[in-house]
């Protein structure tokens, strides 16, 4: 008996879903970062419209970045992959030697107009290069190789140099990419456990051997604490009251209390607070339905892939999206102790942004690269499209 087809599962559906979640996210994203930034901007760089101005040219930079990268074939991709690696602890190093620090953490390069994070790009250069050879490995039948040995390495590597730079946050990252490319990879259950148990048992003694994270871990659960509100409750429990003051519908657009001073990096890692502060419980569970639905069109579109290394990219790229998003609200709703990364195309940050629409423009070239639907696209008409 045939199933009724309905939208999520009609395969071109899964196009204009990535297509119209990334873009929404992106207006989201502009708007929430101009309101939660002026304030800051207006201080630091004498207009309100500094910060936005830098995201929104940004984004014109990613949308065609996007396009252009989404028509690559699978053949020009494979031979930008074989460097991935080599590119990644390239950019980290020459982070050590002539990056500066913000916020405490030595991961920027100032290019003078603007400061960029090199490990933004090397997350998605790492994804693909671990799709390229997870996918060599399958074609050669050698399914009962050492998948850890293979890609672990290059990632430990990569998570050391981060590290260097006491950027605990984005190492983590590195590390549930290399989880979820491991799981998707087939990897047996009780190596993987083993390998799990490894990893938080190396977070559990960098959080402890550092005084100023274990400061942050042992208050996130009761920010107001009267001996941490001042100190490393301070951004926890403002988040908490912003997202709290906003009821049903928010307090409206532009009008949060916590952007002015109490709130710091209101448009980064606490931007989920002002949406939540603003437009209320209705902003928030929006927010959340666009990067579910994201999500999901990356995962089911993975999973239609007919070639390996699409399978395994597009799954990686998922997995980080998914683990930021997790880090970034966990932190706002003070769940999870403030680890400083961003909510994927909503935060402020070029790099982020550029990086997470490299992403989106291989995804949405495997789809193209799918007959199905790439049928569903040319009975459109729309050229742009196909």
């Amino acid at each position: 008996m045939k199933r009724e087809e309905t939208f999520f599962t009609k395969p071109v559906n899964l196009y204009y879903m990535l297509l119209g979640s990334t873009l929404a996210l992106s207006l989201l994203g502009l708007i929430m970062v101009f309101s939660a930034s002026s304030i800051y901007s207006l201080g630091s760089r004498g207009t309100t419209y500094g910060i936005v101005l830098r995201q929104f040219i940004f984004l014109l930079i990613s949308l065609p970045m996007a396009w252009v990268l989404s028509r690559l074939s699978l053949r020009q991709w494979k031979v930008i992959a074989r460097f991935g690696v080599s590119v990644s602890v390239f950019l980290l190093l020459i982070v050590q030697v002539i990056g500066k620090s913000v916020n405490g953490n030595h991961n920027w390069i100032s290019l003078g107009f603007v400061d960029i994070q090199p490990s933004e790009l090397a997350k998605f250069l790492m994804i693909l290069w671990a799709g390229y050879m997870l996918a060599k490995r399958e074609r050669s039948g050698a399914i009962q190789s050492n998948v850890v040995a293979l890609i672990g390495p290059a990632f430990l590597l990569c998570m050391i140099l981060v590290m260097a730079g006491r950027d605990l946050g984005t190492a983590s990252v590195f590390a549930f990419i290399l989880a979820g490319l491991l799981w998707v990879s087939g990897l047996r259950l009780g190596v993987f456990g083993i390998g799990l148990a490894a990893g938080f048992a190396a977070l559990a003694v960098l959080i402890l051997t550092s005084p100023y994270r274990v400061q942050r871990f042992a208050v996130f659960l009761n920010p107001f604490a009267e001996d941490q509100y001042k100190l490393y409750g301070w951004q926890p429990a403002h988040s908490l009251l912003g997202l709290a003051s906003g009821g049903l519908f928010g307090v409206g657009l532009g009008a949060s209390r916590q952007k002015w001073g109490n709130l710091a990096e209101a448009h980064t890692d606490f931007i989920f607070a002002v949406i939540g502060e603003e437009l209320g419980l209705f902003g928030t569970l929006a927010t959340l339905l666009l990067l579910a639905l994201l999500l999901f069109s990356i995962f089911k579109l993975a999973l239609r892939a007919s070639d390996p290394m699409v399978r395994y990219v597009s799954a990686g790229f998922g997995c980080w999206i998914a683990i930021q998003t997790i880090l970034n609200i966990g932190s706002a709703i003070s769940v999870l102790p403030v680890v400083g990364v961003t909510l994927p195309l909503v935060s402020y940050g070029g790099s982020a942004l550029i990086a997470t629409y490299m992403g989106i423009g291989f995804v949405l070239g495997a789809a193209r690269r799918d007959p199905v639907i790439y049928k569903g696209l040319q009975e459109t008409g729309i050229k742009w499209l196909r």
